[in-house]
Parts: structure tokens; C-alpha cells; sequence
């Protein structure tokens, strides 16, 4: 399963991370950057450090899970 997640730095510069499943790919570095600029802008996520108050890194992960048989 693949994930986007965005990471941000919120008041006391700690590392929040919102992810989203299911992105869409190819991915669009133009729009997640305008996504994530809204995102601070409208102030919509607080964490525990506070609010988050700039862009860290945006990636898509992908999880593997291969069963073993025991």
C-alpha cells in the first residue's frame, strides 16, 4: 500500500507528519507544494508542539508485507 505523507515543523520545530493513502500518481510536486502552503495557511491541523508553520518534506511511501508460512 503506498501513502503520501507530508511533513511539517510545528511551533517547536518537532516533526508532524499527515498522511494520505492511495496517492495519486505520477505525483504533482507543484500541487502537493500549494497543498501543503494551504495547509499552514488555513492553520486546519494542530499538534501537541502547536501549529505547524513550515513544509519539512513530502514522500511516497510504499509498504511490502510478505506472509511467512510457520
Amino acid at each position: 500500500m503506498k501513502k503520501l505523507e507530508l511533513k511539517f515543523l510545528n511551533e517547536e520545530e518537532k516533526v508532524v507528519t499527515v498522511s494520505l493513502d492511495a496517492p495519486a500518481e505520477p505525483a504533482d510536486p507543484v500541487a502537493i507544494n500549494a497543498a501543503m502552503d494551504e495547509i499552514i495557511a488555513q492553520d486546519c491541523f494542530l499538534s501537541s508542539g502547536g501549529g505547524l508553520v513550515s513544509k519539512k518534506q513530502a514522500r511516497i511511501v510504499e509498504r511490502n508485507v510478505n506472509d511467512i508460512q510457520i
